[in-house]
């Protein structure tokens, strides 16, 4: 793997001296949502949740320079957004969510190792890194259990899709026939505690979808997922690792599973430095036993100051097998990402 480039001090002194810093802002909503459940009789009519949101967003800053920015954006319908969520909070039983795509289940956990800003794999680079997310990234119902009915400092969620095949229905609609009928319903278990001991953040998760395995389908059984890890926080210090495991058994794609290993370590300098380094290792295996496993490998130095509502945000990040193609050195990439963020 090519070695990381240094990010010089001059060089970011330079860039942080061009940003004048910025008071934290404003941001109002406004608007509603619509959550449905509905079903065809003559028809295997995929998943039958659906939602739908009408939302408006007005946000304003302004910078120390006297400089002000605004922003505004209006939407009717949820499928376009990347996630949405409506909650339900029961006194001493839980939050109920309808989710659509924000991460409920083990999709909570897919990597949570300490970084200064993205995760490793999540740069610049396009890695096309599969880590797991469960019956989560589809569009389900998820019960956060109370923390009444739970030990102190632990959480658990259990999630359930009816037809987890990535569709994203709006209100009174369905996700159509996805999977030839082959597709069952899917469910997560995830559960977290940092009540152990001080600084220690571990948790836990376990994911089940069905998948007939009939005659000329392309599943050859049930597709399960597991993922565990920890962070431990000294002082200043972060250290995190965690591993996870995808068994997809399809036949369709010729991947049996993704393997992954993470581990990271982020420093806070102080209120506004952070600096982290992070490698995550994902390896596919296929079915074919003449057909080689490929392992991806990621691994990224970052650095996030903040100033004020802005915010400079720097990545050098390094990749071998991108996209788990280990055919010559055209998916060996380096790259550098430099952000620089408003906060409202």
């Amino acid at each position: 793997m090519n070695k990381l480039i240094k990010v010089g001090a001059s060089a970011l002194c330079g860039s942080l001296a061009a940003v004048a810093s910025a008071s934290a802002g404003t941001l109002a909503v406004s608007g509603g949502a619509t959550a449905t459940w509905s079903s065809l009789s003559s028809a295997d009519t995929g998943n039958p949740l659906g939602m739908n949101s009408a939302l408006g967003f007005a946000g304003s800053g302004e910078l120390d320079n006297g400089s002000t920015f605004t922003v505004s954006f209006n939407h009717t319908d949820q499928v376009a957004w990347s996630g949405a969520a409506i909650g339900l909070t029961v006194p001493g039983v839980g939050t109920f969510t309808v989710d659509n795509g924000t991460g409920t289940g083990i999709d909570r956990v897919d990597d949570l190792m300490p970084t200064a800003w993205e995760e490793t794999w999540g740069t610049a680079l396009g890695t096309g890194i599969q880590t797991v997310g469960g019956a989560g990234t589809h569009t389900d119902i998820e019960w956060a259990i109370s923390p009444d009915m739970l030990p102190d400092g632990m959480t658990a969620y259990i999630a359930y899709s009816p037809k987890p095949d990535g569709s994203g229905a709006t209100d009174k609609s369905v996700g159509g026939d996805k999977g030839g009928g082959t597709s069952g319903s899917g469910y997560d278990f995830l559960v977290r505690s940092t009540g152990l001991y001080d600084g220690l953040d571990i948790w836990a998760g376990y994911s089940s979808i069905s998948q007939s395995s009939v005659a000329g389908s392309a599943q050859v059984g049930d597709r399960t997922a597991h993922n565990v890890g920890a962070t431990f926080a000294v002082g200043s210090v972060t250290l995190g690792y965690q591993i996870s495991r995808d068994n997809l058994e399809n036949r369709t794609s010729g991947t049996r599973m993704y393997d992954n290993e993470a581990y990271g370590l982020s420093f806070q300098v102080n209120d506004d430095l952070a600096l982290s380094y992070g490698v995550h290792k994902s390896t596919r295996a296929v079915m074919n036993a003449a057909t080689a496993d490929v392992e991806l490998d990621v691994e990224s130095l970052q650095l996030s100051y903040t100033m004020g509502g802005a915010s400079i945000k720097i990545a050098e990040t390094s990749a071998d097998n991108i996209n788990y193609n280990n055919t010559g050195t055209t998916f060996d990439r380096d790259g550098t990402t430099v952000a620089l963020t408003l906060a409202f």
